[in-house]
């Protein structure tokens, strides 16, 4: 009788597109004893879904350390955006949405605490630090006890090449490379006009008549543009005009919000306490959690590493004030 998951596969091999990644093709690097009901890739999804360090995602910083307010992203709330603007491109191409999903969720949980300023501030310690790559550690090595999750290498591939030089073997993995992109450039400007760093009239000239000047505009001009650009081809494109315009969008942002005299002084703050943060624990390496300490033997750098990247914003700053303020004791006059 046939399964609910081979029902499912049969219908991906009908449906999608020929050049849709079918999960009955998808592989591991263990085999595994098959689910009745989930495909490898919906496995895989549920799997980070659930996982301790996608939900430590919603603590972490996407632009704004601590913002004065509750409707700033997270990186939890990014990742969700880009799984749903990734998953819109996907079914408009009659593509895989589970392994879109799977990468989508996945492709941000190596994440530093305050997000690319906790990220720089390791880089500048240790000389070589990026959060594509800590992703797939934790994915592959810091979940379950050091044995990872064992996922399929095209979410894996799609987790590492979502950003840098390096494009996904499947083009579930290309759309969620540009759909990052899409998705943070768009959310990240309307946080930016949420915080009044910006003004919609501040937005280059050539952005606004290509893709338009609110974030929902933004995202509808250039997923159609995916979609259309895409369509029957073996590989994800965007029009040169509307990925010229997103580039420009990109430098603007760059310019105007991320390296924003603004925002300055709360990024060196944030990459203070994690350079504090990660020295205090190479000194006293005995105060890491016995997991990490497990994993990498005399390896210390690799454990204060792990487990620094791994920090919510919230706990890092309190391990700070743990570590470094000195306690006010209300009795003590």
């Amino acid at each position: 009788m046939e399964t609910i998951r081979e029902r499912t596969e049969r219908e991906e091999q009908e449906r999608l597109s020929p050049y849709a990644a079918k999960s009955a093709q998808a592989t591991r690097e263990h085999e595994e004893t098959e689910c009745t009901i989930r495909t490898k890739f919906q496995r895989d999804r549920d799997r980070i879904l659930h996982s301790k360090p996608f939900r430590r995602l919603k603590h972490k910083t996407q632009v704004y350390i601590a913002p004065a307010g509750d409707h700033y992203r997270t990186r939890m709330t990014h990742s969700l955006e880009v799984s749903q603007i990734c998953r819109t491109i996907g079914r408009g191409l009659k593509l895989n949405e589970d392994l879109i999903e799977a990468i989508a969720l996945g492709h941000d949980v190596g994440h530093t605490p305050f997000g690319h300023v906790g990220e720089e501030a390791l880089r500048k310690i240790i000389g070589h630090f990026e959060h594509n790559e800590q992703s797939i550690r934790v994915l592959t090595c810091l979940t379950r006890e050091g044995k990872g999750f064992n996922l399929t290498k095209e979410v894996l591939d799609g987790v590492l090449n979502h950003t840098g030089a390096g494009i996904p073997f499947t083009l579930e993995g290309q759309i969620v490379k540009t759909g990052d992109r899409i998705a943070y450039l768009c959310h990240d400007y309307d946080d930016a006009l949420r915080a009044e760093l910006l003004v919609p009239g501040d937005l280059p000239e050539n952005v606004r008549l290509v893709i338009g000047q609110t974030p929902s505009q933004m995202i509808s001009a250039m997923v159609v543009d995916m979609i259309e650009s895409s369509q029957g081809q073996d590989r994800i494109y965007q029009s040169p005009r509307v990925h010229a315009a997103m580039q420009e969008f990109r430098r603007f942002m760059f310019t105007c919000v991320y390296g924003s005299e603004t925002l300055k002084e709360e990024r060196r703050k944030g990459e203070y306490v994690v350079q504090a943060l990660f020295h205090y624990y190479f000194e006293h390496i005995e105060q890491l959690p016995n997991d990490y300490l497990a994993l990498d033997g005399e390896d210390r750098t690799r454990a204060v590493v792990d487990y620094i990247s791994g920090l919510t914003d919230n706990y890092a700053i309190s391990q700070f004030e743990n570590f470094f303020v000195p306690r006010h004791y209300s009795n003590a006059y």
